[in-house]
């Protein structure tokens, strides 16, 4: 197992590399000049400009640039905000706990009803409840999150009026249920009829009809055998959603005012802030490797048959 954590830690140095230098690229691509953009309309001087361009680096070639970056980086310097000259290591400790706290009650959320909507279904395939499942399951996926995103805000808060249109505090819990669900929608589908599928799929299975034979109780069959050979495939997605609800947080941040990471890194791609979304990128990445590590080692717990030389 050691081997095995050391070989995963060692692969996961070429793949940050990797990712954060596609995305540094990306923002180098991108149109438009950010100490321009700061200056807004008003008149400019050119030398100004490149006076300002040299003293932050940005007229060094891409790989200087990306180099340089990364040496800052891995000393923990996230760079400075070109607009605001605030440093980025602030931002992001100023927006990541917000987007952390909205990302760990979506996947409560997504965990819990997902998998229990599975489980429900799925042990009674072919039924009033399990197309009922699909149903739910084909309007949530095939509904924008913006869209419901505001429907559910039009219900609830101005209809109903029993929850508040936008987030005021975030550290309230209540205040983040209505965008935790609007974030969860889509990956609780995915969850849900993930589930149900290798639910159906190993209840016909060969060691479940064994160990109804040899007598074991029914509670055991399906929280032992069943359930731990069901869920390898949800948590490996689980695992994989965690990031992708980090990173689409951008639109659900956008409609209840929350200010996360997504509301940063949108008004850095308007400011060409490329440090900026490059350093948050690079948390998001780390947090990618992470979890797919945990879900590597969980495998195990969940299949005694796993096992990592």
């Amino acid at each position: 197992m050691g081997r095995y954590v050391a070989r995963r830690l060692l692969q996961m140095i070429p793949v940050f590399i990797g990712s954060t230098l596609l995305i540094f690229c990306m923002m180098y691509a991108l149109p438009g000049d950010p100490v321009r953009a700061m200056m807004g309309d008003q008149a400019y001087d050119p030398t100004v400009v490149a006076s300002i361009k040299k003293d932050l680096g940005l007229d060094q070639p891409l790989l200087q640039q990306y180099v340089h970056y990364m040496t800052n980086l891995f000393q923990g310097d996230f760079g400075t905000q070109i607009a605001s000259q605030r440093p980025i290591a602030d931002v992001i400790a100023d927006a990541f706990p917000v987007t952390l706290r909205l990302t760990i009650f979506a996947f409560t959320f997504v965990s819990l009803v997902g998998i229990g909507l599975g489980i429900v279904a799925g042990l009674k395939p072919d039924t009033m409840r399990d197309r009922g499942l699909l149903g739910l399951t084909l309007v949530l996926v095939s509904m924008p999150s913006f869209v419901l995103g505001f429907l559910l805000q039009y219900l609830f808060a101005f209809q109903f009026e029993i929850m508040e249109p936008n987030v005021n505090d975030s550290t309230d819990w209540s205040q983040l249920l209505l965008p935790a669900i609007v974030l969860a929608s889509l990956s609780l589908a995915y969850v849900a009829r993930l589930t149900r599928t290798s639910i159906a799929e190993n209840l016909r299975a060969d060691y479940m009809r064994t160990a109804v034979a040899k007598g074991l109780p029914r509670r055991r069959v399906i929280g032992v055998h069943l359930m731990r050979n069901s869920l390898i495939p949800v948590v490996t997605f689980l695992g994989i959603e965690v990031g992708n609800l980090m990173t689409g947080a951008i639109v659900t941040e956008g409609i209840f005012n929350v200010r996360g990471i997504g509301v940063e890194i949108y008004e850095a791609l308007t400011r060409r802030e490329g440090a900026t979304v490059v350093g948050i990128a690079s948390l998001i990445v780390v947090i990618y490797l992470v979890t797919s590590l945990i879900v590597d080692l969980l495998y195990a717990v969940l299949d005694p048959r796993i096992r990592y030389a």
